[in-house]
């Protein structure tokens, strides 16, 4: 890449940012750092009435959670700043006064209820979709069908107006796009966008391609559903004289429900039970908050693993990436075309490999955290023995809590099917010789001690050590199946074991 490497990521701050768009950011990013380039974040924030409160925040926190590195931002400033849509309002009517002069936008004077009116009539004409194009807007009410002193005496007067591009009659826009290569637009299609709104405010077309051409950027890395917005972005450089500076366009792949029908949905996504933010969104003015990846107990090198596999290959059989690993791979020319099923239990598959590589310490700390919300608690060393024994069992580390729950609280239920089978007078036998052989480990019990112990009780009543095995784990655990019964019996001590087995032995009845 010749050029100079500057990419951006130009989110809205109308509410929880979704996590297509955080995968957006990280194709930024990726493409950026492999570069040696730069990592911008621009605020569009031009329709004022979808502004939401905290929205800014919680982007700047999002991107921050899964290791994406601003350079120039709202936040930290830059050589193009400011760095908000809404603060650079007054230099985007120089532009589109400056398409005016050269005839190629125009102001249009007429209210919605009269365009409104306009398109009802070209319904009941017979006119599919009908369009403020290169032929109704001559029947509309602009400085192309006033007179110059009409649309100077409208100015003068106040009187509201819109700027609108004026879209070629006839003519083919070609966008080249990284990934599908040429695609070409018919101008007949297209609409006379608005550029500037009555209020003075830019449209996104408008902002978009001045701030892209002001802040000098080299790629526009986009969702696959801004490309019909392309050919109206390629006129405007051509027409503002831009042309030779344009960037390179790079649409992304759809991010595809699960089923592969339509893009991925927050209400596909909460019937399927899960998030679609990044991380937790509260939503004030419906009093609502949605859960994210960070709440649900999802590691950040998880996301960023998952999100980048969403549409991009890195050609070998290698799944699991760090992200400087992403940052030396990453290639524009492994994006796919086609949009990309999302896959949960794959997300899940890279969490439980993030978590098994965590070191048993810091997923101590973090399950001491878990439990200090329940108000309980446990010795650093405890933790860590928890953690070892379930580690290879859990996906997140709030599985500590359910899937252990043994190791915290004696079972006060058994599973009915296991009991109905395996409760039987030779277990019983076994269970209490083995609560009298525990005794003398009361102060130190080992995994492998604890076996020894059990296979000398089973020896010496003459039963078979696999036969009792589910049977001793109902007893201590309630439950007919989970992790090491060794290690768990070590961690809870003979003297908890001896209490379990005495009230599993006064509670289920001998199978006759």
């Amino acid at each position: 890449m010749d050029k100079k490497v500057r990419v951006r990521f130009a989110p809205s701050p109308t509410g929880g940012l979704h996590i297509g768009g955080v995968r957006t950011a990280l194709y930024n990013y990726l493409i950026a750092k492999k570069n040696n380039g730069t990592m911008i974040l621009r605020i569009e924030d031009t329709d004022q009435t979808r502004y939401v409160e905290g929205a800014e925040e919680y982007i700047k926190e999002a991107l921050a959670w899964v290791g994406i590195q601003l350079d120039e931002s709202p936040w930290q400033g830059g050589k193009f700043a400011p760095y908000r849509q809404s603060e650079r309002k007054d230099l985007y009517k120089k532009y589109a006064l400056k398409l005016i002069e050269e005839g190629n936008a125009y102001y249009a004077f007429d209210t919605e209820d009269e365009w409104d009116s306009k398109r009802k009539e070209l319904e009941a004409a017979g006119v599919v979709s009908p369009q403020y194009n290169s032929i109704t807007r001559m029947q509309m009410k602009n400085s192309l069908t006033l007179t110059a002193a009409e649309v100077k005496a409208k100015l003068a007067a106040g009187e509201p107006y819109t700027i609108r591009l004026k879209v070629p009659h006839k003519e083919d826009i070609r966008v080249h796009d990284l990934i599908r290569g040429w695609v070409v637009f018919h101008s007949s299609l297209l609409d006379d966008r608005v550029l500037l709104k009555s209020d003075g405010m830019p449209t996104y077309h408008l902002a978009n391609v001045v701030d892209d051409y002001l802040m000098q950027i080299s790629h526009v890395i986009r969702g696959e559903e801004w490309l019909p917005s392309a050919p109206v972005h390629v006129l405007l450089y051509k027409m503002l004289g831009w042309e030779n500076e344009m960037p390179q366009f790079l649409h992304l792949p759809l991010i595809m429900n699960p089923d592969g029908n339509g893009k991925l949905s927050k209400r596909y996504a909460d019937q399927l039970g899960f998030p679609v933010f990044p991380i937790e969104w509260h939503n004030k003015e419906k009093q609502a908050t949605m859960t994210g990846y960070r709440e649900a107990g999802y590691f950040p090198e998880t996301m960023v693993n998952f999100l980048v596999l969403l549409g991009w290959n890195a050609g070998t059989e290698q799944e699991i990436f760090s992200m400087q690993e992403l940052i030396d791979s990453f290639s524009i020319e492994r994006i796919g075309k086609s949009g990309t099923k999302f896959d949960i239990n794959k997300a899940k598959w890279f969490n439980q490999h993030y978590l098994k590589a965590t070191s048993n310490p810091t997923l101590a700390r973090l399950l001491l955290a878990d439990l200090a919300k329940n108000n309980r608690t446990l010795s650093q060393e405890k933790a860590e023995k928890v953690v070892e024994i379930l580690k290879e069992r859990v996906t997140f580390v709030k599985d500590f809590l359910t899937e252990g729950k043994y190791l915290f609280d004696a079972p006060q239920t058994f599973d009915e099917q296991i009991a109905s089978k395996k409760w039987n007078q030779p277990l019983v036998e076994v269970l209490n010789g083995y609560k009298n052989a525990l005794q003398t480990h009361q102060e130190s019990l080992e995994a492998h001690t604890a076996k020894e112990i059990l296979n000398k009780t089973t020896d010496s009543l003459g039963v078979k050590f696999g036969s009792v095995m589910q049977g001793v784990r109902l007893a201590i655990t309630g439950a007919g199946a989970g992790a090491d019964l060794m290690e768990i019996i070590a961690f809870l001590g003979a003297d908890e074991v001896s209490k379990r087995i005495d009230y599993a032995v006064s509670t289920l009845k001998v199978v006759s």
